[in-house]
């Protein structure tokens, strides 16, 4: 048989090292599915919803750095990948999306189906172009495949499924050297180099933030910090590539960080910021009294959260290595000795909130978090939900340079961590992936739970129960709201996995905690874990501010005049009779 577009399709994405494709088949993908049967070379990943086949080509991407693909029907099935695409996009992972469409003789027609994808993708990609004819198809999709991969994030390619089946032109495979740029080394110029290092050669006292751009900076980034004596905070997506065998962390700030990660860098006369955009202003220093460094390899972010005295333009690990022979190593360490022993306090107490007794509910979530990251494997690959999940997992779960981790940390979409869950595991069969899952985030695309026993993926899947929208719920209560619209009425999640072939495992009592935790993760296939926790414990921030706790007053105020006392004795229960 003459080779069709889908059959050069496919050619081309194994040439760009494609192994799976994540997607729901429709009658516009039958060119390319039938292909994939046929060729045998790219697995498909049957999921039951086009945005789960985006998270989980994001997560394998995340993880591998190398392009992972998904794919949509026409109409209602690629626009589905939408919200998945968005965090893969904000994530700058580097992602091909497939978005079949109607026939081309129709577009523009008003026709079954009709969307225009080119036009609705084009806000999370770097490419999305139409693929209108079967002369323009190697080009486009070569051309995609470049802009995922050296802009680090999504490329759409519209291909109607017409065009699919029509006869290929005669055009050389790609070779995958040529196909796939490597990632450039960006080295900052000197004159930048001197700036920074005259700033921090002064006396004062320098704190260092440090995000996902510090990944493979380990080594040079403990060195910079021992020369500057230099305590190191570290933004969320900075976690898995800082914290781990580093005696200069001294934790994350933000609203769900650490105490200590927030005083060291607003009580500090020079910020360094390295391969970070954290994004919430309110957590940087304010007034002029401390300048600030920023280093990354984006030009186009410096100076966009806080103002900058000295911005430099390069990689991380570059820049370190040029810049450290022309530093003075401090001998000062009092600064760091002070955000150090503020740490060991704030670790100390977190750590107690993660014990519970035996015989008392409820069981309360950090005690959770903490038996999993005490029996999860040292190369275990964690996913985590927003909200009060990702709460758990930045505190909770303790980093080695083997382990992984990964959110929607900059799209901040419910529902991902199962989702992402899916893509880890394809990817990396061999290792264990755990899913830190709200109630909220688990049911909105539950189906998919089902994913996990049709392609024997043995995931294992934590949902912290408390029948609530938990982060949402305290967001109202801390600005004075009383809650609203944040109930769930759960079912026994145990129950419904053992329903559909899956391991279930309900906690209700503290004293279950250890063991069900530990025979999850060692159990052979995969399970549900139903976490039954407290709903009402408080995920307190680093700096409780004065509106805050006006929020606070003011919904205490409006619980009593509404009849809710009691919400507020449960409460105090969970966060202060410890």
């Amino acid at each position: 048989m003459a080779q069709r577009v889908a059959d050069q399709f496919v050619d081309i994405l194994v040439a760009a090292g494609v192994k799976r494709i994540y997607g729901i088949v429709g009658d516009s993908l039958n060119g390319l599915t039938d292909s994939l049967r046929r060729q045998g070379k790219i697995e498909w990943i049957h999921v039951r919803h086009e945005e789960v086949a985006a998270f989980a080509a994001g997560g394998e991407a995340h993880l591998t750095g190398e392009l992972a693909a998904c794919a949509g029907s026409c109409g209602p099935g690629n626009l589905h990948l939408i919200n998945g695409l968005f965090d893969c996009h904000r994530s700058r992972v580097p992602v091909l999306a497939i978005a079949a469409q109607i026939p081309s003789a129709e577009i523009a027609s008003g026709y079954f189906q009709e969307t225009h994808p080119q036009e609705l993708f084009r806000e999370c990609s770097h490419f999305c172009e139409l693929i209108s004819s079967a002369n323009q198809m190697p080009r486009t999709l070569e051309m995609a495949i470049h802009a995922a991969v050296a802009e680090r994030g999504v490329a759409v390619v519209v291909i109607p499924g017409d065009v699919a089946l029509e006869p290929a032109i005669e055009a050389p495979v790609p070779k995958t050297s040529g196909l796939l740029p490597a990632q450039p080394v960006v080295a900052p110029a000197n004159a930048d180099l001197d700036r920074l290092a005259a700033l921090l050669n002064g006396d004062g006292r320098v704190t260092i933030l440090c995000g996902s751009g510090c990944q493979g900076a380990h080594e040079q980034l403990l060195a910079l910090a021992q020369c500057l004596k230099a305590p190191i905070v570290h933004a969320l997506k900075g976690k898995e590539h800082v914290e781990w065998d580093n005696p200069y962390d001294v934790g994350m700030t933000g609203l769900i960080g650490f105490s200590s990660g927030y005083y060291a860098m607003v009580d500090c006369d020079v910020l360094l910021m390295l391969g970070t955009d954290f994004p919430y202003r309110q957590f940087y220093p304010r007034g002029g009294g401390v300048r600030i460094a920023q280093v990354d390899r984006r030009g186009e972010v410096i100076g966009r959260r806080a103002a900058v005295d000295v911005g430099v333009v390069g990689d991380v690990r570059a820049t370190i290595e040029a810049l450290l022979p022309r530093l003075k190593e401090k001998r000062d360490s009092s600064h760091l000795e002070q955000a150090r022993e503020h740490y060991r306090k704030a670790r100390k107490g977190l750590d107690e909130l993660a014990v519970g007794r035996a015989g008392r509910p409820p069981i309360h979530p950090q005690q959770v978090a903490k038996a999993i990251n005490d029996h999860a494997s040292d190369d275990a690959v964690f996913t985590c939900d927003v909200g009060l999940p990702t709460v758990w997992a930045a505190r909770y779960l303790a980093m080695n340079g083997k382990r992984r981790l990964m959110g929607s940390f900059w799209h901040g979409s419910m529902a991902n961590a199962m989702a992402q869950a899916i893509g880890a595991k394809a990817a990396f069969p061999g290792r264990q992936v755990i899913s830190l899952s709200g109630d909220g985030g688990f049911s909105m695309l539950m189906g998919d739970f089902l994913t996990l026993v049709q392609h024997n993926l043995p995931v294992k899947v934590v949902v912290f129960n408390n029948g609530t929208l938990g982060f949402v719920e305290i967001e109202q209560k801390s600005t004075g709201f009383l809650d609203f619209g944040v109930s769930l009425k759960n079912p026994n999640f145990a129950a419904m996995a053992d329903a559909v072939g899956v391991r279930g495992i309900r906690l209700e009592d503290p004293g279950e905690v250890e063991k069900g935790i530990a025979e999850a993760l060692a159990h052979d296939g995969p399970v549900l874990v139903d976490a039954v926790v407290s709903r009402m414990v408080l995920p307190i921030p680093p700096s409780i501010t004065v509106e805050m706790a006006k929020g606070f007053t003011l919904y205490m105020l409006k619980a009593v005049m509404g009849g809710r006392g009691d919400d507020l004795i449960d409460l105090a229960k969970a966060n202060l009779w410890e």
